[in-house]
């Protein structure tokens, strides 16, 4: 719903004259309709997915320990991961055709590109090949970021940050910003 100039306060607080339920509604975040975030609980309670265990490999490939179902991990995560390896690490990758979870070290969580597929324009109707400086936010939590955005091939579009940026996250959306305008977004490669 478009709202103009109006803030977010400003929305609450017409939504409380006219007594809307949702005025005091917390902001939603990730998919918020799972209430304990226990995504892959959830995934294994409402559907008829088989998501068995698999391996942990590094970068090379070498198998480093057992998984317990690729549902239970996400890039950039640490803790939880059940591997003691002596120096701290991280999910970079999580490859779902081989059921494998891909570890590595703090450096290679981060990443100065990404690729995203079905846009969504909103202030342009497209890059028509050029370039564009914007910010992007890879995340609801990410404070967005300055880059440069063009069109590759086929509807994809890459996104080349100034400064790389960690965990970069497939199948999550990124949406490119111009000052406080969305421009548009779309679903991360």
């Amino acid at each position: 719903m478009p709202v103009g100039a109006y803030t977010k306060e400003q929305i609450r607080e017409l939504a409380k004259k006219i007594s809307l339920k949702v005025a005091s509604k917390p902001d939603s975040q990730e998919i918020c309709f799972i209430p304990d975030n226990d995504y892959a609980k959830f995934i294994d309670e409402n559907t008829d997915k088989e998501l068995p265990a698999g391996n942990f490999v590094d970068l090379d490939g070498n198998v480093l320990g057992r998984h317990k179902g690729i549902t239970h991990y996400t890039v950039g995560q640490r803790k939880g991961l059940g591997l003691s390896m002596g120096h701290p690490v991280f999910v970079t990758e999580i490859r779902p055709e081989t059921n494998e979870v891909v570890i590595g070290g703090a450096g290679e969580v981060f990443s100065d590109t990404l690729r995203c597929s079905r846009l969504n324009w909103m202030a342009i109707d497209g890059l028509h090949g050029e370039k564009l400086r914007v910010t992007a936010k890879i995340r609801y939590s990410h404070k967005g970021a300055p880059c440069t955005i063009e069109e590759t091939e086929n509807g994809i579009v890459q996104c080349r940050f100034d400064e790389p940026q960690r965990a970069i996250t497939p199948g999550q959306a990124v949406v490119f910003y111009d000052g406080d305008f969305v421009v548009g977004g779309g679903n991360i490669l």
